[in-house]
């Protein structure tokens, strides 16, 4: 069979998947203004959705709940959580290292008592 055989053979599976392949088969479409649109892509925003996700959810009736925080400060929330996860990684890596020999326990009470005191501190911003 020749190259261009070939071409031929995979241009024929084109014109099979020519109709998307979707979860759900109908769409909707309506028109809003701008001052509809902003206050519909401003609730999508806060909740990290879509527009048409946002909407698709309120059509459904589903109560959608907005966030305690806003986008930065989860962020920094996550962050903060990611630091004290990296810090219980680096205490039990030396624990493990250091298990056979004589550890400064003192130091590491210490090291964990701090990461405590600061996930206690983000666990009462989160109340």
């Amino acid at each position: 069979m020749s190259e261009h055989d070939n071409n031929l053979a995979s241009d024929l599976s084109v014109g099979e998947n020519q109709k998307p392949n979707r979860k759900e088969p109908k769409q909707i479409s309506f028109r809003v203004s701008e001052s509809e649109y902003e206050k519909l892509r401003s609730s999508a925003e806060t909740l990290n959705m879509s527009v048409p996700n946002f909407v698709k959810k309120k059509a459904h009736g589903s109560r959608l709940v907005a966030p305690k925080f806003d986008k930065e400060t989860r962020q920094s929330i996550a962050k903060d959580l990611s630091k004290l996860g990296a810090n219980v990684n680096q205490i039990a890596k030396y624990c493990n290292q250091h298990q056979h020999e004589n550890s400064d326990y003192d130091v590491l009470g210490r090291k964990i008592n701090a990461v405590r005191e600061r996930l206690d501190e983000i666990w009462q911003n989160l109340n």
